[in-house]
């Protein structure tokens, strides 16, 4: 996938083209990207996204702005991995802030990108103070020359797919919820580093995975998968949070205990599917308490796999 920042002064090639932020590449942003390829491949146009760095709602009100379900690069992968040709990111600022509705249209669409054909959902809205919308985008495509199509919503089991939805699974700890609405598990990526080396210490090493945002959509101990570590996943306990046994103000740390693996991994980049939810963090009165617990939870998700591994037999 051909991935530019900002936008260029003139087109290089006619786009089929959606817009959004496209925080996590849940099941609705995917059947938006199914028709966008369809319609770029019937009209022999580039399938492209154009989304913003940073969130709007980070821009304006970055203390009310909701927590990431993805960082940008991993954003990139899921769009690349959707067959996505190329994505414009376009820095969300100021003055991007203050480009009126009109502009946005004839400069960054037409002229910038060379829209040919645009898809949109339905509640779009665009330009300084909002103002421009889908029925400003109709009234432009035929003075342009390019389609425009909207897309509603969707639905899955009556609740509309939206990242709020897929946060408030993942913050109930209904990862079951949220892997039905992302259509695959959820999973941060990351680079392994060097922690403090506690894990080691209590008899449980552990992988630190290095996190972009510090406000992760889900917290505690789970069942996970280590993904980019030889040919298969591996299967760990992770811990995501601030771990109050060890740090009184500490900033949240994903940390993965990997079973029967020993191997040196610093600065391999991974991911990590969370697949249970067994508990919150918890505080605990020392490290011999907190260890005694580790355990137990090591118990429990090779029990969560076992159970796991039956029901695939048995299917």
């Amino acid at each position: 996938m051909r991935i530019s920042r900002g936008i260029p002064v003139a087109a290089d090639s006619p786009l089929a083209l959606t817009i959004g932020n496209f925080d996590g590449v849940h099941l609705g942003h995917q059947a938006m990207l199914d028709v966008l390829l369809r319609a770029a491949r019937s009209r022999a146009l580039v399938p492209a996204v154009m989304t913003f760095e940073p969130h709007p709602r980070e821009f304006f009100a970055p203390d009310q702005a909701p927590t990431r379900l993805t960082s940008l690069r991993e954003k990139l992968e899921l769009l690349a991995g959707r067959g996505v040709a190329r994505t414009h990111i376009c820095r969300f600022n100021y003055a991007f802030a203050q480009i009126t509705a009109e502009e946005f249209i004839e400069r960054i669409l037409v002229r910038g990108l060379g829209v040919r054909w645009l898809l949109v959902g339905d509640d779009f809205r665009f330009g300084a103070r909002r103002a421009g919308d889908l029925v400003t985008l109709k009234q432009a495509a035929s003075r342009f020359e390019f389609e425009v199509e909207a897309i509603s919503s969707v639905t899955l089991d009556g609740e509309r797919v939206s990242s709020t939805a897929v946060r408030t699974a993942l913050a109930a700890g209904d990862l079951a919820r949220s892997a039905k609405l992302l259509d695959r598990p959820y999973s941060i990526s990351g680079r392994v580093v060097r922690g403090e080396g506690i894990g080691h210490k209590l008899g449980f090493p552990t992988a630190n995975v290095q996190m972009k945002h510090n406000r992760p959509p889900l917290s505690g101990i789970f069942a996970v998968e280590l993904v980019g570590v030889g040919d298969r996943p591996l299967r760990g306990v992770a811990s995501l949070g601030v771990r109050p046994t060890v740090h009184a103000h500490g900033a949240p740390v994903l940390e993965v205990h990997v079973f029967d693996f020993d191997a040196l991994i610093y600065d391999r980049h991974v991911r990590v599917d969370f697949l249970h939810k067994f508990r919150d963090e918890e505080k605990y009165a020392d490290l011999a308490t907190l260890t005694r617990q580790i355990a137990l939870d090591v118990e429990n998700a090779k029990a969560y796999f076992g159970r796991r591994d039956a029901r695939a037999a048995r299917a």
